[in-house]
C-alpha cells in the first residue's frame, strides 16, 4: 500500500467525483431506471479539470460519471453504458472509499462497492494490466471458486465475483458483486489498465 500512485485530479474535479465514494453513492441490486427528470449522467464540461494523468504517464479524460447520488451498499452496483462509445476500457479502485469504477471513451459505464484485502493479505497498491482472464476459474490456493477472474498479479491478486456483504475480506484479491463482474468480464481485455489507490488512513468509507 506504500507504492506511490501518481493520480491527480484538480479541485473542480474532485467535487463532481465525489459521487464515486460510497459515502454518498447508492443505488439497488437491480439498478433500475432512472425517472425521466433524473440525468443518467453528469457530465463534465471541457477544461483540464477533467484530465487525469496516470501512474504511467498517459493521460484520460473523464467525460462524464454516473449519476449515483445515494448511499450504496454492500453487494450493489450501478451498470449503464448506453449510448457511450465502444473501445478499451479501464478501472480505478479506490481502496479508502470500498469502490470500484470502470470507464470508457471517457466515461464511467459502471460502478460498485468491493471487498479487499486485509488481516495479513493486503491488496497491492499502483498501475496494473490485466494479465489473464477466466470466466470459470477455480483457485487451487484455496479451493474455492472465482468466477468472471480478471489475473492483476503473477502471485494471484485478481479481480473476481465474490459475495460482498459487510465483514468479509478477502486474500489481497478485489472481490465485486456477481452481475457487476460478469459484466465487467465483458468489456476488460488483457492488456487493459486498472489503478489501485491506496488508503490514506486506517478508516473505511463504506
Amino acid at each position: 500500500m506504500k507504492r506511490f500512485l501518481a493520480l491527480l485530479l484538480v479541485a473542480a474535479s474532485l467535487s463532481l467525483a465525489a459521487s464515486w465514494v460510497a459515502a454518498t453513492r447508492s443505488d439497488s441490486r437491480n439498478t433500475p431506471a432512472p425517472s425521466p427528470e433524473k440525468s443518467v449522467r453528469v457530465d463534465f464540461p471541457d477544461g483540464p479539470q477533467a484530465d487525469i494523468r496516470m501512474p504511467d504517464g498517459r493521460h484520460e479524460r473523464i467525460r462524464s460519471l454516473l449519476n449515483v447520488d445515494r448511499r450504496m451498499h454492500y453487494g450493489e452496483f450501478v451498470w449503464n453504458d448506453d449510448s457511450v462509445p465502444t473501445g478499451p476500457a479501464w478501472v480505478r479502485v479506490d481502496l479508502a472509499a470500498q469502490t470500484i469504477s470502470v470507464f470508457r471513451a471517457g466515461h464511467e459505464i459502471g460502478t460498485a462497492v468491493i471487498l479487499y484485502g486485509t488481516d495479513g493479505h493486503a491488496t497491492p497498491t499502483g498501475d496494473f494490466r490485466v494479465l489473464e482472464k477466466d470466466k470459470d476459474h477455480w483457485s487451487r490456493s484455496y479451493d474455492a471458486p472465482m468466477r468472471y477472474m480478471l489475473r492483476l498479479t503473477n502471485d494471484g491478486v485478481a479481480i473476481h465475483a465474490s459475495d460482498v456483504e459487510k465483514g468479509y475480506a478477502t486474500h489481497g484479491c478485489i472481490g465485486v458483486p456477481p452481475g457487476f463482474a460478469r459484466r465487467l468480464f465483458d468489456v476488460m481485455n488483457n492488456g487493459d489498465p486498472v489503478v489501485i489507490l491506496p488508503i490514506r488512513n486506517e478508516s473505511n468509507a463504506a
